[in-house]
């Protein structure tokens, strides 16, 4: 892949109008334990199977007829999280864009198309190599959600299905910023979080950036070592407290890891929790998040993640360790 020029990024930014991303709608998923996700998705998420996958099987959350498509695979990967464009014409900017920085670009087949139930989509690698895909012409049903978990609902629309959250090493995150950038994804909090009380913590660079709609952020990225599975987290939000609540009491009692305990963060101000999902990266589960205004905010850059809570799993085996000593 051809190193992303990012001064070049920062004058298309700067000095034409950015090419325009409406929201995070679905995600791929490739496994090789199907069953286990299915049992996670439904039994402790609260998703509800849906029908008509040409393999593997679609899960809902809405009046989109799936928002998880999980299918049986040799490997553990997150295969593509899919982002709605307005129109095939700028479908056709993102294929410039992405071949100008020397990324990956696939044209996905019309019957890839249909099964993703949109008109059109290409396949990117970004240049930290995690899979996303572009698409217009997206497709609503007027199948009733009912969760198997009794979840009252999730909160979809305009703001997409919620946020995906990568990996960039630190020699590509600026590059992987600034192609972010370059493709229409707008900065909101651009923070560097100690993760330690140690003073010698160098803190880890995070963008986050919103797509065009109130939601705080529809992608993020941190600067972190990439993994397998080509995810660090997605996040679902639930209409309310109590869902969030009820489905952290499903996860101890599935004997789920916690990656996180229930918190507050202090940018997008989200309640919720953080639990391990199959794959090995995490999900987030929360509610009452800030909501931005897209075209008028400011960028800010926060110096802690999280306001009260959320003790990570790390954090709690490095204290025990230290207890024991």
């Amino acid at each position: 892949m051809a190193a992303v020029n990012v001064r070049i990024f920062w004058i298309w930014s700067k000095g034409v109008e950015l090419v325009g991303v409406k929201a995070f709608e679905y995600v791929v998923i490739d496994t090789p334990i199907p069953a286990v996700w299915d049992k996670f998705l439904v039994e402790v998420v609260g998703v509800m199977p849906g029908q008509g996958a040409p393999h593997g099987k679609y899960y809902r959350i809405d009046d989109r007829p799936f928002r998880f498509w999980v299918r049986q695979a040799e490997e553990e990967l997150l295969a593509a999280a899919g982002y709605r464009v307005e129109s095939e014409q700028e479908l056709s900017r993102f294929r410039k864009i992405a071949e100008d920085a020397g990324c990956a670009v696939e044209d996905g087949n019309a019957q890839d198309a249909a099964a993703r139930k949109v008109d059109g989509f290409l396949k990117i690698k970004d240049p930290a190599g995690n899979c996303l895909e572009f698409f217009y012409g997206d497709t609503r049903d007027d199948v009733e959600f009912k969760s198997p978990a009794n979840v009252s609902g999730f909160v979809t629309g305009d703001m997409g299905l919620g946020h995906a959250v990568f990996a960039a090493p630190v020699a590509t995150f600026e590059q992987t910023h600034a192609f972010y950038n370059a493709l229409g994804f707008r900065d909101t909090d651009l923070p560097k979080f100690k993760m330690t009380e140690h003073p010698d913590d160098p803190g880890m660079r995070f963008a986050f950036m919103h797509a065009e709609n109130g939601r705080h952020h529809s992608i993020a990225i941190g600067e972190m070592d990439q993994v397998p599975p080509r995810c660090v987290h997605l996040m679902l939000e639930m209409k309310t407290m109590s869902d969030v609540g009820q489905c952290h009491d499903r996860m101890r009692a599935a004997k789920i890891t916690e990656s996180a305990t229930i918190g507050r963060h202090v940018n997008d101000q989200t309640f919720g929790f953080y639990m391990q999902t199959p794959g090995g990266y995490d999900l987030e589960v929360g509610c009452d998040p800030l909501v931005i205004d897209p075209g008028s905010w400011e960028p800010t850059a926060h110096e802690r993640p999280s306001e009260w809570g959320h003790v990570w799993a790390w954090q709690k085996a490095m204290e025990n360790e230290g207890e024991s000593k």
